[in-house]
This record gives structure tokens, sequence and C-alpha cells, in this order.
């Protein structure tokens, strides 16, 4: 509502004084028009008064808004009498030139009224003219219309008397076949029991026929052109009966030629036939009865019909498969090359699918109805593929791509492929092998697989056996079905995800030290640091094997696919291996947890040696304790153990060693220093009782015991302890001194001459 004003707002004047942002409504300076009227907006062609006020009167009062208007009217009337005052003498000249006035007006309307009176009168003689044209235009279009369907009738006439004609003209035996007189014989080897009668020139009798009714196609093709183009008129009604015959007859005898050139092997007058068939837009019947005539015995010999499901349907179907190859070789593939002569026209027909598959098929389905159940999975996939095979061996003889294309949207061929219901053999794969390895999974204990060759690098634990041999099951040929590559794909990947989900809960179940582990964590609990072995030697034999040699098979079976979705691929299993390796540290740490553990336990002896040197009178130690030779055994049988030895590389057990060597020495430096630190805090409370009793008895403050005192003692013997502890770390190849808690340990316990140089 503000465009009303603000887009056309008049500039200021210059040199006026502003105005304040809020004065809105107050009076407008040196006699201005306020800025929400804007005068220009009156002279606008679609201005409408009603509107501009109620657009200003939500914000503009009333009395306002009229006090405006007549303000600006007598501006414009100011201005009106300065303009007549300007111009006053042009004025007053203009009304002495204004003489006689309406004698000059009556004399120029006469000669305007007679030009008037012209032009409607030649208006109308032009319009009578130009509708009597346009009458005689239309009668003449109505006339040639009218001649344009008389021709049409007449040829449609014409067309029809010729067709009978040319039928009544056919060869004798065609003829009497088409007239209802003819006598079949019972020499013919058809599968309907009709031949005709043949004399010794038989095949040109054939070819004289079919190219006899090929001119009667054409003639019957250029009759229905007609037909389509004279629709719902009497005469044509009246023909239709006469049409139906033609046609008929001519569908029967061609049926008959083309049986019996098929019968005899004769190309020109099968040519000639199917060019017929495809003039008259009916290839349909040619399919058939190429398919009961050659197809449909020849498959019958191979599939033998009416054997039920306890019959032939377990058989497969590849050996049928090639001996239908064999048949179509030496009895079908001349016309099919027929079929496909370039520049025929008979590209519209489609002898591979509508004859030989849709046959196939129909005999399959009554012969052998259990290949296509998907319930016996090996069986169904050996038969999808043979048929997969056939169909590609079919396209074979398409001689062009687009042929290929239209052979695969033909009805038959989708009917043929929705037989085989991949969706639900899938289904029953994902079970078979989701069901192994879960099963695997599920065990209460990490099984060993049968392999005892110490050299061999073979997975050792049956859990992870088996996610190996199902993710190889996933791309193998006798389970991999192409058109599902994107479902295995993905079942690969949950299995992978699973297999981690599993090491993933049974390594947090342990840590928890949950007593009773949800099902498929108990491994976890019962394993001890040697099972682990198992876990990591697996876990990288896993990562290097489907890294290399499987992500190379998968991408061999996808090579068709475009480089985009192969990279997809890889990336997609790589990042699952990923996922398997992020794994391994939290295995190296149960296995160090393990270890320093048992190590803790011999550590934590130390605590007795308080109580060996608190209030006795021991000497000054000399020797480590005997605990610490224990210390470090765990770490070194396992490191020294057969399984250690055999499946852990040198480099992971190097990582092994100082991971439990830094989490055993922290624990060390734990214990040891709270001891330290305990003795010092007792020392400093019994010192301070002494002082005080000498005190009361009135003793001397200032004698002092200058024996060696139990916190001496019992930071000599730490300090024997640890070097001890180094010497022992160092015959496993660790410096002590690069382990920071160590370095802190000796500060703690070492005595003071010793404190800034660690030896032992």
């Amino acid at each position: 509502m503000t465009d009303l004003y603000s887009h056309q707002r008049p500039p200021s004047t210059p040199g006026a004084p502003p105005r304040s942002a809020t004065d809105l409504f107050g009076d407008p300076t040196d006699a201005d028009p306020p800025q929400w009227l804007n005068p220009s907006l009156f002279l606008a062609p679609d201005f409408d008064a009603e509107t501009y006020i109620s657009d200003l009167r939500t914000f503009v009062p009333l009395d306002t808004l009229r006090s405006e208007l007549r303000s600006h009217l007598s501006s414009l009337q100011r201005d009106l009498v300065d303009l007549i005052n300007r111009d006053y003498g042009d004025f007053v000249s203009l009304s002495t030139k204004l003489t006689d006035v309406d004698a000059a007006v009556v004399r120029m309307r006469a000669p305007l009224l007679e030009i008037r009176h012209k032009i409607s009168t030649f208006r109308e003689a032009v319009e009578s003219s130009l509708g009597a044209l346009n009458s005689r235009l239309k009668q003449r279009a109505d006339a040639g219309e009218a001649r344009e369907v008389l021709e049409l009738l007449l040829d449609t006439f014409h067309v029809v008397s010729k067709v009978e004609k040319l039928i009544k003209e056919l060869p004798s035996g065609t003829a009497n076949f088409a007239n209802g007189i003819v006598s079949y014989a019972e020499n013919g080897y058809l599968s309907n029991g009709v031949s005709f009668q043949h004399t010794e020139k038989g095949s040109n009798l054939r070819e004289t026929q079919s190219m006899h009714l090929e001119r009667i196609a054409s003639e019957m093709n250029r009759l229905k052109f007609y037909i389509s183009h004279s629709q719902n008129m009497p005469f044509i009604e009246n023909m239709e009966k006469r049409t139906l015959n033609a046609s008929s007859l001519l569908e029967t005898c061609l049926g008959h030629t083309l049986v019996d050139g098929l019968e005899h092997r004769d190309t020109n007058a099968v040519y000639n036939c199917l060019r017929a068939y495809a003039a008259i837009d009916n290839t349909r019947n040619a399919e058939d009865i190429f398919r009961s005539t050659v197809v449909a015995p020849l498959i019958h010999k191979v599939i033998p019909q009416g054997l039920g499901i306890s019959g032939a349907s377990v058989d497969g179907l590849e050996q049928d498969y090639e001996k239908i190859k064999d048949y179509i070789v030496a009895d079908c593939k001349f016309l099919l090359d027929i079929s496909s002569t370039e520049n025929s026209g008979l590209h519209v027909s489609s002898f591979l699918a509508n004859s030989i598959l849709r046959e196939m098929h129909s005999s399959i389905q009554k012969g052998k109805p259990g290949v296509f159940s998907p319930g016996r999975p090996t069986e169904f996939l050996k038969n999808y593929k043979a048929s997969l095979d056939f169909l590609a061996y079919l396209e074979g003889y398409c001689p062009s791509r687009s042929e290929v294309i239209k052979f695969r949207s033909e009805a038959a061929y989708t009917d043929f492929m929705k037989q085989w219901n991949v969706g639900v053999y899938f289904s029953l794969r994902f079970q078979e092998i989701a069901g192994a390895l879960d099963s695997a999974l599920l065990l209460p204990s990490l099984a060993q697989t049968s392999s005892e060759d110490p050299r061999s690098q073979e997975l050792v634990l049956k859990q992870s056996a088996t996610l190996l041999k199902c993710l190889r099951s996933c791309w193998s040929d006798d389970v991999l079905v192409l058109s599902c590559s994107d479902k295995f794909l993905r079942l690969s990947l949950q299995l992978l995800s699973r297999y981690c989900s599993w090491l993933s809960a049974g390594l947090s179940a342990r840590e928890a030290g949950k007593a009773d582990p949800s099902p498929g964590c108990e491994w976890a609990i019962s394993s001890a640091s040697d099972d682990f072995v198992y876990i990591i030697h697996d876990m990288n034999c896993l990562a290097e094997e489907i890294c290399g040699a499987y992500v190379d098979h998968v991408l061999e079976l996808l090579n068709s696919c475009p480089t985009q979705v192969l990279d997809f691929v890889k990336q997609s299993i790589l990042q699952g291996v990923k996922s398997l390796k992020d794994l391994l540290p939290l295995v190296i740490s149960a296995v160090i947890e393990t270890i320093v553990e048992k190590a803790v336990k011999d550590i934590i002896q130390l605590k007795g040696i308080t109580a060996t040197y608190r209030m006795t009178n021991k000497p000054l130690p000399v020797k480590h304790s005997p605990y610490v030779s224990g210390v470090l055994r765990p770490l070194k049988v396992f490191l020294e153990g057969e399984r250690a030895t055999r499946y852990l590389t040198k480099e992971l057990r190097n990582e092994l060693l100082q991971g439990a060597a830094f989490k055993i020495t922290d624990r060390f430096f734990e214990l040891a220093s709270d001891l330290a630190n305990l003795a010092r805090k007792t020392e400093s409370s019994l010192q301070k009782i002494r002082l005080g009793a000498q005190r009361r008895a009135g003793a001397s403050s200032d004698i002092s015991d200058h024996n060696i005192s139990d916190t001496d003692k019992i930071c000599m013997q730490l300090f024997l302890d640890i070097q001890e502890y180094a010497r022992n770390l160092s015959s496993l190849g660790i410096d002590a001194a690069s382990i920071p808690s160590y370095c802190s340990l000796w500060q703690c316990v070492a005595p003071p001459e010793w404190k800034n140089t660690i030896s032992f």
C-alpha cells in the first residue's frame, strides 16, 4: 500500500528544511503536498478515486485528506489563472478568430455525409460479393469432398473385386482349397496332417502361389487403408462381409502355402509368404504357423510333455538347451535367415521370441515345471544360467543391436524371465550364507579349524574361516546371480559388519567383566591371552585376503559396469576391512591387559616389604625380593610361546612387548610409590610421637637416633627390586630408562646419591 505514494514520491525542494521522520501528518512545509499525497497518480489511466481514498484512509484521517485535496485544488486553480495571465494575449486573440464557426461546420458536414453514404453502399456490395464467393467455395469444397469419398468408395469396390478375382485366379491346388473342395493327402509329416497335392513342378507351383498371394496381400493392405479412411459409411458396411471373406481366404491360403513351403524348405515361397504376412500386418499368424509346424515337434522331442512334477521336472535344462540349439541350426536357421534379410521388410516379425522362445517356455512349464522353483537353489541357478546362455544364443541370430533390443522387449521374453524368481532365490541364499556365519559366531568358545600344518597361513578359528567362506560364497559361480550383484554386495558388507560386531561385543564384555555375558560374547570371557593370538592372526589374514584377491575377483566379475560403479564397490569393501582393522588395537589391548593382570599378581607381593622391615631389627637389604623374577614371566612366556612365535609377526610381538612392558611398569610404579610414600608418612608420624615422648620424659630434645630407619630399608628394598626389574626388562630388549613411569619410580625410591643416574 505504501507503493501508492512512495515509489513516485516527488523529490524534495532543494534548500528546503528537512522534515522529521515522524512528521507524516503535520502541515506541509512551504505549501508543498505531504509525502503521502502523490498528485502524479491522478493522471494514471487506471486511477480510481474510491480505491485511492480507501487505501489512504487506513493511515490518514478523512479530514486531513479532504483538507489536502482542497489545498491541492486551490493550487491547481491558481496555476490555471497564472497560465491564463501569462498567455492572455493569445487567449483573447483566439476568441476573435472564431467567427462564423457554425456556418463552416454546416458547409463541411454535407460532403462528409455523402462520403459516408458511398462508403456504406460500397461496403454492402463487397460483403454481398464475398458471401456469394464463400458460398460457391463451400459448394466447391463439398463437391471435392464428395468426389473424394466417391473415388474412395469406387477404389474400395474395385480393390475388393480385384482381391476376389485374384483369389479365384490362384493356382489349382490353392484355388480348390479356397473354394472348400480340396482333398488332402495323407503323405505329409506336419503336425496337423495337412499337405498339398504336388506335381512334378511343385517348387515352381509353390513359388507362383506365394508370389500371387503376396500380390493379393498388397491389395488387401490397400483395401484396409481405404476402409480405415471411410468408416461408418453404409456402402463400406455393406461390403464388410465380402471383405472379411476375402481376408479369411487370403489368410487360409497363405497359411497352407507357408506350411507347404516350410515342409519343403522352399526359400522363395517362404520369403514371399512372409512378405505377404508383413503386408497385411499379421505376422503373428506366420509366427504361430512356424511354431506349431516346425518348432513344437522339435522341442517336444527334447522335453516330453505330460510327465508332471514327479517326472523330468527335477532334471536340468543344460542338455536340453544343447539339443534345442542343434535343432535350431538344422531346422530353423533357414527361416531365421530369411526373416533377417536386409531391406526385406520382415523385421516386423519376431520368430525368435514368439515362435522358438514361447514354445520352449510352454514346453518347460508343462514338462519340467520344477526347474522354475527356487526351493532348490543349486539346481535353480544352474537352470537359470543355462537359460541366460540360451537367450544369448538366440540373440546371436539378431542382425543388429536394435533387433536385440526388440527381442528383449517382446512379451515372450518378459514372460520367460518372470518365471525365474531370483528375488526368492537370493532370500534363500541369504538365509543360508548369513545363517552359517551366525551359527559359527554364536559358539560359546573359539573353535579352531582342522589345519595342523605349522607353515600354514590359513585362518585358524572356525569363526573367521566361516566368514571368509561366506564372503567367497557370495561371489562364487554356483551362488552369484549378476542381476542381483548389488544385493550380494550388500550381503558381503553385512557379513563383515556382523563379524566386527561380534568382535566388538566380545571385547566390550571382557572389559566389563560380565559374569553372564549376552549370547555370542561368552568366548571373550573364557578365552586366554593365547587365544587372542588366533584372533589377531585371523584379522590380519582376513584383511590381506579381502583387500587383495577377494576385491580383484569381485571387480573382475563386475568388469562390465562403469568405472564409477567399480570404484564405489571397491571403496565399500575396503571400508568394511577398515572397520575390521580398527578393532585390531582393541584386541592387542585385551591381550596386554591379560598379561598385565598376571604380572600384577606378583607385583602386589611388594606390600609384604613393609611388614618385613617395620619394627624389626633386620639389616639394610642387599639383594632384590624374590617376587621380582616373576613379574615379567607371563610376558616372556607369552612371547616365547608356540602360538605367538607361529602366528604373530615380529612387528606385532614387539608391539605387544612394548605395550605390556609400559603398562606393567606403570602398575609397578603405582604400587611401589604408594608403598614408599606411605612408609615416609608413617615414619614422620612415628618421629613426631618419639619427640613428644622425649619431651614429656624430660630428655634432651637434641638426642637423635643415627641408626637407619625402617623407611630407608623399605626404600632400599624397592630400589634393589626395580634394579632387578630393569635388568629383566633389558633381557627382553626394553630399556627401562625409556619408560617414563620407571624414571619416576627411580626418583621415588633411589637413595640421594643415585637419583641423578639410572644404573642397574
